[in-house]
């Protein structure tokens, strides 16, 4: 396999390019490194930070066949189903790579299988035990949920072996410009038009914005840009969002509109961290009691930046 930059091998084998600031650059280079070896992966960080993308480029790096890649989201309510998937990916056959997506979201009982399945070392491709490249992701705070017992604390270690943690869109702006014009070019293929025209007041906005769904959000921008082909209609929602700096001006949104959002955004992002609180995290739990579905609550913690901590100030 070439040893050239990641970020080259991105551009070739997906047309995806994480980014170009150093702090990118860093992490690329380790993951080229962690994936020649057997040692477990654990993905760090917020939903729409390319956790998926990374497991998918540490899965192509390790040098085994692409049809070896199997995705388990650990989401999922039916346990039965969950726990037979998990068992099934971990005693392929043929050595391949298991993508433990979401794995802070694994009951009690996926988690003790889970430990029962896993060697108690770090040689995870032994024929004799597990024939699966173990590569995990979460996008809550592990340690913390190991504290509160949520989490058992032994199989946090045998899937800890590597941490990597992805930066969200806004600690890492410096990519936007790079990540912007490539998701850009993907659907203009994609859809067959010509690429717009993104000029500099454009492209502030989109460096200066929160990006609370980080580059799933970026994204779906790209995508509305391109399917509309008005730069100012796509990013009119960005322009009066409450997480854009308003660059230049010095001033406050004074729009009623603005203010009728931003109230409601409040209010809904208390009531959600009240929820949070109240199940100690369980999402799930969460959501029925504020009788909406899952993906709805998980949508909105993306979109109000909810974190784990902000319960603290309750």
């Amino acid at each position: 396999m070439s040893k050239g930059p990641t970020n080259q091998i991105l551009k070739a084998d997906t047309g995806f390019v994480f980014g170009l600031g150093s702090a990118t650059k860093e992490l690329d280079k380790i993951v080229a490194d962690l994936a020649e070896t057997d040692i477990p992966i654990l993905l760090l960080g917020e939903s729409g930070t390319g956790k998926d993308a990374y497991a998918r480029l540490i899965h192509r790096l390790s040098g085994l066949p692409e049809a070896s890649l199997r995705k388990v989201a650990c989401t999922r309510d039916d346990t039965k189903v969950l726990i037979e998937e998990i068992r099934t990916a971990l005693t392929m056959e043929q050595p391949g790579t298991l993508f433990l997506d979401g794995i802070d979201e694994l009951d009690p009982a996926c988690q003790r299988m889970l430990i029962s399945l896993l060697p108690d070392d770090e040689v995870y491709l032994n024929q004799r035990t597990v024939c699966a490249r173990l590569v995990s992701s979460s996008s809550e705070n592990l340690e913390q949920q190991v504290a509160r017992g949520q989490f058992r604390r032994e199989l946090y270690f045998r899937i800890n072996a590597a941490p990597l943690r992805i930066l969200p869109l806004r600690e890492r702006k410096e990519d936007i410009s790079a990540l912007f014009d490539c998701l850009v070019a993907r659907h203009s293929h994609e859809l067959q038009r010509t690429p717009p025209l993104v000029e500099s007041k454009a492209m502030d906005i989109l460096i200066s914005y929160h990006w609370p769904g980080n580059i799933r959000e970026l994204e779906n921008v790209a995508r509305k840009i391109v399917a509309l082909g008005n730069v100012d209609a796509a990013l009119a929602d960005l322009r009066g969002s409450t997480h854009t700096s308003h660059l230049g001006t010095g001033k406050s949104p004074s729009s009623l509109k603005v203010a009728s959002r931003a109230a409601s955004d409040k209010a809904e992002r208390e009531m959600i961290l009240k929820a949070l609180a109240h199940t100690q995290w369980n999402r799930k739990r969460a959501a029925r009691e504020l009788q909406i579905s899952y993906k709805s609550l998980l949508y909105k913690i993306k979109e109000l930046v909810v974190r784990e901590t902000d319960t603290d100030i309750l």
